[in-house]
């Protein structure tokens, strides 16, 4: 391993900063960033290498690459996360607007739902992982929320509470229980296993998270993320009464004002429901 590498990853075994998932990408995209400052050739740097020329270098590959906005700024995230633990913080442009990073698109063009099926569930071997999955389909959670996930803390009977440790960015949040395929769902994930967490107990979460990969894989499932897409563009029907732009319904400009109203209001609530602080993530969802 070379020696950039190695003490990235020494610094994030160090430095244990937000949910395993977060540490896992973190870690992930430190090694890349690594691997490309030596195929551009800086040779030898240590983890207090870095200068003003190597995030230079780094931004206009990207932004060469076509990357998206949002992924440049999660390697921004990452890079301004390693100046600050090694004391060089003024490396790095406190504004992404100085690289000319764009802005990130908030507004989807077309929908990312994803629908998984019963017959594509029954191909996923790992009961637990099955579970997860309908986690996931019915309550629009993200993976990390559903694999957390114990039934007999989060079940509120009209409502499921998902722990802060469960969640991005650390917060508690609220999910109501509406139909009956949820209550459903619930009631399965309880006979699976009972006062548990859907982790078997024998695994930790990085293990239980590559068997989830593995499973899903094995099954052909792919951008599962888009579960909670369908999620939010169900629950923008049964608040509005109308398809979301996403999927195909009226967009914002021909909406009348009261229906104004009611998209607004059900944009809010569908933040909510999906652990977002502002509205305006929903036209990620929904369109716009």
């Amino acid at each position: 391993m070379r020696d950039l590498n190695y003490q990235l990853k020494q610094l994030c075994k160090r430095n244990r900063d937000g949910s395993y998932s977060t540490q896992a990408n973190r870690a992930r995209i430190l090694n890349q960033i690594a691997n490309q400052l030596q195929e551009m050739g800086y040779r030898r740097m240590t983890t207090r290498s870095l200068k003003p020329k190597h995030v230079d270098a780094l931004v206009k590959r990207w932004l060469s690459e076509g990357m998206a906005a949002g992924t440049i700024k999660n390697r921004m995230n990452c890079l301004r996360w390693w100046a600050a633990k090694v004391d060089r913080r003024n490396v790095i442009a406190r504004s992404n607007e100085f690289y000319g990073i764009p802005d990130r698109q908030f507004v989807s063009q077309h929908s990312k739902a994803v629908v998984v099926g019963n017959d594509a569930l029954t191909s996923v071997k790992d009961e637990h992982v099955r579970m997860t999955l309908e986690l996931q389909r019915a309550f629009g959670l993200r993976r990390e929320e559903a694999i957390k996930f114990i039934p007999a803390y989060a079940d509120q009977g009209d409502h499921i509470r998902l722990k802060a440790s469960w969640t991005k960015g650390g917060k508690t949040r609220m999910v109501p229980v509406l139909t009956q395929e949820q209550r459903a769902v619930l009631n399965r994930a309880h006979r699976l296993v009972g006062s548990g967490s859907l982790i078997p107990p024998q695994k930790t979460y990085i293990q239980q998270l590559r068997t989830y990969e593995r499973h899903t894989t094995q099954a052909g499932l792919s951008k599962l993320h888009g579960l909670r897409h369908a999620y939010a563009q169900s629950r923008y029907q049964a608040l509005t009464g109308w398809a979301c732009p996403a999927a195909g319904g009226p967009v914002a400009n021909s909406l009348s004002i009261e229906q104004r109203k009611q998209d607004h209001q059900a944009r809010l609530t569908i933040s909510r429901e999906l652990g977002h602080a502002r509205e305006q993530i929903s036209a990620v969802y929904l369109g716009r």
